[in-house]
């Protein structure tokens, strides 16, 4: 069983930067790809950023070059680094742990990107 915890969600003015952070139990958070997902009102839920077991990356093109995901095992925490932000970040952001046979969520934590 892992548990996931996000926080340093909040309001930030656009051009602003945040940085989320995702902590998990158990020590086998580095056996898992993490992902951060994100949904804003009304709209579907959407892929962000992955990182793999082998720290391998990907975004979403709404954010390449502006957003970093990071992993630090020894800590079983992850991290999304996000810079330049826009209104259209707004969304609750969801971190992810996913494995073949099993996956798990986040509580999610707010992102609010406005003057």
């Amino acid at each position: 069983q892992v548990q996931l915890v996000e926080s340093g969600g909040g309001l930030v003015q656009p051009g602003g930067s945040l940085r989320l952070s995702c902590a998990a139990s158990g020590s086998i958070f580095r056996l898992y790809t993490m992902n951060w997902y994100r949904q804003a009102p009304g709209k579907q839920r959407e892929l962000v950023a992955t990182i793999n077991i082998g720290g391998s990356t990907n975004y979403g093109d709404s954010v390449k070059g502006r957003f970093t995901i990071s992993r630090d095992n020894s800590k079983n925490t992850g991290y999304l680094q996000m810079n330049s932000l826009k209104p259209e970040d707004t969304a609750v952001y969801y971190c992810n742990a996913w494995a073949p046979v099993k996956e798990y969520w986040g509580q999610g934590t707010l992102v609010t990107v406005s003057e």
